[in-house]
């Protein structure tokens, strides 16, 4: 024997020795153990190698296929080194390498573990690992009435088998403990460790072959040597195949827990035959060990199972007590009944529910119960279940039907039916009664399309309503005309802020039962939103029916005053009428009838107009302007021009008015053109504060330069009612520092009758500055004269139409003369508008008129242009 470290043999001669031993082991072993060392170390690597890399590919992936493929590998390389040093062992036990391999087994049965991605508690592992014993006993006996126990015999060395025999039988143990772990997990990894668990069992079958053939002192088969170099290089090639998760996963639990009884079974049996066929032999104690093992083990398991069962049963009986108990307490009817409807049993919250008794009900039918429009429907549902019944997991199906009660009344009712989980060919059915719900949501209903205050439709239903008629709309004579008419009250405003809202309200529901009273029964009323109602003409006919209907509408409401709060309220209607035209949307329909009720009100109530073309351009301009108006106020656009305002004795200039212009790009914009907008949309106050503030800026720069000149500025409606108009006034005369009393604010007479307490508040504020008031426009509202006593006036403007017909009509030089001499007797200074004629002049002057302006005494002119008449002098 050659000594490696021997230091007196020299390395040359060593490396020699251990080639020569090496060739002859290879000559004296069998060609078919070192064929199968060589594939199954080579087949292991490969696998090994692939493992590594697919492990390092899906580390950021999928962590339990990652770490599975990892352990498979590092158990593939162990047993690869177990087979290459098998060859190299001449004892009938190779220790050494079959630690190894053994040790590569069980480190693959773990990576087939981690790769199924399963955690059990310490109960199911130790399951688990009795039916693995089981399993392993029971093919061991099997195996030893078969042919194992002639393979003792021939050795005749107990401890010689025991130790050949033990790894396989090792490996087949943690093979059966893998499988139940594998086979029913869930992981999308589970393909890598079925393929762990199939190698395992090949290894398992070599190692079985082997162990026969070296206690038979013969050579191994070729197919038991090549079979795990197969298995290895097919588990190289899994990783590169199709995805694991993409797999359809087998429903195995069930099956995989009877393969131990099973096994057992087929143990039990093959010792009967063998017992019965008279071939005994001497016991071996082994395997009479391994025997009352198995019988004890699966004693101790049906022990165990009868007492899960008893407390399965318990707890069956409690659930089904407390589902019962659940039941009655929710008030649900549950049920019995099979797939033909005849009901098995029934709790009795059917009593408490739809009156009847549990005892009418069994062994009858509950179609004699439902509704029979209902009846079709539920026997489809329970047919479809019936065919359904192979599925794994029970089917339902929700129906909703009406279900006759003792009482004869038909109840909404909602059930979910389900098929018995008692194995029987039943079905459980749960019923609820739905009336309350059924009311609730008729009620809802109700409430989203119709108005709380008058009952009728609201706004939401007549649009849905609209679209639907003119999408159905046809060219037949019946339904050409179909026409929307919008109704709004004229002075309904006022009824709230005198009477509140809910007398208001209630005078809405007097209105409506009017409105209902006027339209006929096939159209549609509805209220639109506050005061505004909407009619939907759906078979107009003739056009003129329409507009008739509409005439009835505003008699309906004008024709007597309504009883509110104690009394008479006289109301009146601004109605619009639009007819639907080809392809015109239910959207623009209904504009267009509110765009005529609203030139109905511009006209002043009381009418029917209906809808033109012209009225939605004008509408369109309108708001285009209010979007100019806007931008000219950014982009400082306006300009302020001066009118003056003369002494009709002297000549002298007095006073100038302003007045506002407006240049779009190079056209001019008439005053009475925007300042309806301006007013409309509010822009009015801005405006008006500016032209203020620049006014009393330029008329406190002439008075600085000796100037006697006041100045007057119109007031708007919006202005006077704007939250710091006072304020604002004050502002203006202190930045610009003129004089309160040089200023002098102009208001129309209608201003004093709306509103007229706030209105003549504001004023009276304004006069306890120092300002000057004026009435513009004169004569031509319906103020009455004992506003003159309210409100301290100073100056009294008389309009230019009174004017115009001095020397021509009678009346208005009467009139004229009246205004001046009232003038005169209240002490206020009376300013002639709108004199253009030398006649209207002297006649002026004749009545004791001081003041005028017009075009005859000076056109209105810019900043500049009043400079250069004051600077000239220049007289009438």
């Amino acid at each position: 024997m050659i000594r490696w470290r021997d230091p007196r043999v020299p390395p040359a001669a060593a490396a020699a020795a251990g080639a020569v031993a090496f060739a002859a082991v290879l000559l004296t072993e069998s060609p078919a153990l070192v064929t199968g060392a060589v594939a199954g170390a080579f087949a292991a690597l490969v696998a090994a190698a692939s493992l590594l890399i697919a492990s390092v590919r899906q580390a950021a992936k999928h962590r339990p296929t990652a770490m599975g493929a990892r352990w498979m590998g590092g158990g593939a390389v162990i047993w690869a080194a177990g087979v290459a040093l098998r060859p190299f062992t001449e004892s009938l036990f190779n220790s050494f390498a079959d630690l190894f391999m053994l040790l590569g087994t069980v480190v693959m049965a773990s990576g087939a573990l981690v790769a199924a991605d399963r955690k059990f508690p310490a109960r199911v592992a130790l399951r688990h690992l009795t039916d693995a014993y089981l399993c392993t006993a029971s093919l061991f006996l099997i195996g030893w009435m078969v042919a194992l126990r002639h393979v003792y015999a021939e050795t005749a060395d107990a401890a010689a088998f025991t130790l050949v025999m033990l790894p396989p039988l090792v490996g087949l143990l943690v093979t059966f403990a893998v499988v139940p772990s594998v086979l029913t997990s869930r992981s999308s990894s589970w393909l890598l460790g079925l393929a762990g668990v199939g190698v395992l069992a090949t290894m398992t079958v070599a190692g079985m072959s082997a162990a026969v053939a070296r206690l038979m002192d013969a050579d191994p088969q070729l197919w038991g040597v090549m079979l795990a170099p197969v298995a290895f290089l097919l588990l190289a090639v899994l990783p590169w195949g199709p995805q694991a998760g993409q797999a359809r996963r087998p429903a195995l639990g069930h099956a995989v827990a009877l393969v131990p009884l099973a096994l057992v079974a087929v143990a039990a049996g093959t010792l009967l035959v063998h017992q019965a066929g008279g071939r005994t032999g001497p016991p071996v104690t082994g395997v009479v060990v391994v025997a009352v093992s198995v019988v004890l083990l699966l004693l101790v398991r049906l022990f165990v199972v009868s007492a899960t069962n008893v407390r399965l049963r318990g707890l069956v009986k409690l659930s089904d007590r407390q589902l019962r108990e659940l039941a009655e307490s929710t008030g649900d009817v549950v049920f019995t009944c099979d797939y033909e409807g005849v009901v098995r049993e029934i709790g009795a919250g059917v009593e408490v529910t739809y009156g009847y008794g549990p005892d009418e009900l069994v062994g009858g039918s509950i179609f004699d119960y439902i509704h029979p429009e209902d009846v079709p429907g539920i026997q489809v549902a329970m047919r479809a279940m019936n065919l359904d019944e192979d599925n794994a997991a029970p089917g339902a199906c929700l129906i909703a039907c009406r279900v006759r009660a003792a009482d004869g009344t038909w109840r909404p009712t909602e059930s979910v039916a389900t098929r018995h989980a008692g194995g029987e060919d039943l079905l459980l059915v749960t019923t609820r009664d739905v009336s309350d719900e059924e009311a609730l949501r008729n009620q809802v209903a109700h409430l989203t399309f119709h108005d709380g205050v008058t009952g009728l439709p609201n706004r939401a239903y007549f649009e849905e309503r609209t679209r639907e008629v003119l999408s159905g709309r046809t060219a037949g004579p019946g339904t050409a005309n179909v026409a929307v008419i919008f109704l709004d009250l004229d002075g309904f405003t006022s009824v709230n802020d005198s009477v509140g809202h809910a007398s208001g309200d209630y005078l809405l529901g007097q209105a409506a039962r009017r409105l209902r009273g006027a339209v006929r029964s096939d159209d549609t009323l509805a209220r639109w939103g506050g005061d505004e109602f909407a009619v939907l003409v759906e078979t107009g006919g003739d056009a003129q029916v329409a507009v008739d209907m509409a005439e009835r509408l505003v008699r309906a409401v004008s024709q007597e005053p309504f009883r509110v709060a104690d009394r008479d309220v006289a109301l009146t209607a601004s109605v619009g009428v639009a007819f639907a035209e080809d392809d015109l949307p239910a959207g623009d329909l209904i504009r267009n009838a509110d765009v005529a009720m609203a030139r109905s009100k511009e006209l002043g109530g009381r009418r029917v107009e209906v809808f033109a073309a012209q009225m939605h351009a004008d509408v369109m301009r309108r708001l285009e302007l209010a979007a100019d108006l806007q931008r000219a106020l950014i982009e400082q656009q306006f300009a302020i021009e001066y009118q003056p305002v003369v002494d009709l004795a002297t000549s002298r200039v007095t006073a100038v008015e302003a007045l506002v212009r407006w240049w779009r790009g190079s056209v001019f914009v008439p005053p009475e053109q925007f300042l309806g907008a301006a007013e409309d949309t509010g822009l009015i106050v801005p405006l008006s504060e500016w032209i203020l503030r620049e006014a009393c800026r330029e008329v406190a720069a002439w008075r600085a330069s000796s100037w006697d000149i006041g100045l007057s500025v119109n007031l708007s409606a919006r202005q006077i009612m704007a939250p710091r108009f006072v304020e604002t006034v004050e502002e203006a005369l202190t930045e610009s520092g003129l004089p309160a009393s040089v200023l002098t604010l102009e208001v129309i007479e209608e201003m004093l009758v709306e509103d007229a307490e706030e209105t003549i508040k504001r004023l009276s504020e304004l006069r306890a500055l120092g300002v000057r008031l004026a009435i513009d426009d004169f004569g031509t509202g319906y103020a009455s004269l004992a506003f003159l006593r309210q409100l301290p006036v100073d100056m009294i403007k008389i309009d230019p139409s009174f004017v115009s017909g001095l020397g021509k009509d009678d009346t208005l030089t009467l009139l004229t003369r009246t205004i001046v001499r009232l003038g005169h007797d209240l002490g206020l200074i009376v300013v002639a508008e709108g004199i253009e004629r030398p006649e209207q002049l002297e006649l002026l002057k004749q009545m004791g008129c001081t003041r005028g302006q017009g075009f005859l005494v000076a056109r209105p002119m810019a900043a500049r242009g009043v400079d250069s008449l004051m600077r000239t002098s220049l007289t009438v």
